[in-house]
């Protein structure tokens, strides 16, 4: 256990738009000084990270941690385990599991399956379908961090297509709306084709952002955008893949925003050509586009059209993943490495520190209205992460926490390390080892 007061001295702490070198005091869970000589009694434990980078923790809005019914796959457990290794301190995770998180009670249950089990501090999504929207009115505060549309394919009975319900919904939702946008009817009609063009043989994995366009994307987003500025919903876009859409979302800061818009960081690493070398490994739904696509995202995400960076973490085994395309599942695992992945285009000198901090921390928690997390700020939950931006990281089989047990960044070396990662006041992940039993916290909203 650590002790109840922990001071992390001489870091350079990177928070609300600047970079200084200053001391937290940490005190029962939160932050209880940061300044540039704080207080220290006896019983203080002290940490210097002298040439380190203190950096809130991150908030991923968007994971498959695959419980309940999936736990082949991952589990809260493992998957929370991986995120503090990685410097993810909190998590909202999707409903479709088995079953699906589509009623308030199955949402309750959820939260008490995750309590004692989560590393990191959790939030689950209530999934919309055509026919549960009495359940989304009565949603109460703090009950879901969303509700969660597929207006694409999905699994089992979560796809939203009839017109009336999705009126509904975005008309009466309570909170925010978060959603996920492709149009399937496109989709079958273009794998159709695909079928037809590759008779008799393999469709190559590279079609699969030709099966999953650019127009089956935009045709589902702009409908999306449309409904919520017809209702005045609070609307979050998951998963940008394309430069087209980005002409959806408005440039300005997210809090005079109600419609906001995120991008993961497996679409600003890969573009299309990376299918080569990865094949089914890196088929994920929206599907991963051209190199124009990619250096759109950037743009937007350094600028304030894109409000959010996650990850959609999303493991399944690799004998599933290893089926030939297109009966490969879609997504991959991410959280164990999406910081070290941000840090790495620091260091190519395509996103600055202040950037990272803002699109996966603090503008999570004000577009989801978290309470008292996401910035270093006293009196908030100390959520922190301390990285080591001189030191390396190599991905390797026996390092990976996945219950799925791969990464696409196999015996890949990144080039800074994920040296701490403090929640909710305790350290509990240090210098590759998880110090504790999981203590993450429900997250609460405003």
């Amino acid at each position: 256990m650590s002790k109840q007061s922990i001071a992390i001295i001489n870091a350079n702490v990177v928070n609300e738009g600047s970079i200084k070198q200053v001391d937290v005091l940490l005190e029962s869970g939160r932050i209880k000084q940061v300044d540039s000589n704080i207080t220290l009694d006896s019983k203080t434990e002290i940490i210097d990270a002298k040439g380190m980078y203190l950096l809130p923790g991150l908030i991923d809005d968007q994971v498959h941690f695959r419980e309940p019914g999936l736990t082949h796959k991952g589990g809260i457990f493992s998957e929370s385990a991986a995120a503090i290794a990685g410097g993810v301190t909190s998590f909202m995770d999707m409903p479709n599991v088995n079953p699906p998180t589509i009623t308030r009670d199955l949402l309750s249950q959820k939260y008490q399956l995750a309590e004692g089990k989560a590393h990191a501090n959790y939030a689950f999504y209530l999934g919309a379908t055509n026919n549960n929207v009495e359940e989304i009115k009565s949603l109460q505060t703090g009950e879901a961090c969303g509700v969660k549309v597929f207006m694409g394919a999905s699994t089992g009975n979560m796809l939203v297509d009839d017109d009336d319900a999705l009126e509904k919904i975005f008309s009466e939702c309570p909170i925010l709306i978060a959603t996920h946008c492709e149009d399937t009817p496109s989709i079958n009609k273009n794998l159709e084709a695909k079928r037809e063009q590759y008779k008799g043989s393999e469709i190559p994995v590279s079609e699969h952002p030709n099966i999953r366009s650019v127009e089956t994307c935009y045709k589902s987003s702009s409908k999306a955008v449309e409904l919520a500025k017809k209702f005045g919903t609070k609307l979050h876009v998951l998963h940008l893949t394309t430069e087209k859409e980005l002409g959806l979302f408005d440039s300005k800061n997210h809090r005079e925003k109600n419609i906001t818009a995120e991008v993961c960081v497996h679409h600003l690493h890969f573009n299309d050509s990376s299918y080569d070398d990865l094949q089914q490994l890196i088929v994920c739904n929206p599907a991963i586009k051209t190199e124009n696509d990619q250096r759109a995202l950037m743009e937007a995400v350094n600028g304030d059209l894109l409000d959010i960076i996650a990850t959609d973490h999303a493991p399944h085994t690799i004998e599933e993943k290893s089926k030939t395309y297109p009966d490969c599942p879609s997504g991959l695992p991410l959280v164990q490495h999406s910081l070290l992945l941000l840090l790495d285009f620091f260091h190519q000198g395509k996103m600055s520190l202040e950037t990272i901090v803002a699109k996966t921390s603090h503008n999570v928690a004000e577009v989801y209205g978290l309470k008292d997390r996401g910035f270093i700020r006293e009196d908030y939950w100390a959520d922190l992460v301390l990285v080591d931006l001189n030191a390396t990281t190599e991905v390797t089989k026996d390092s990976i926490l996945y219950e799925c047990a791969w990464s696409p960044f196999e015996e890949q070396i990144f080039n800074s390390m994920i040296n701490k990662t403090f929640i909710n006041g305790e350290l509990i992940f240090n210098e590759g080892k998880i110090l504790s039993q999981p203590s993450g916290r429900r997250l609460e909203f405003a």
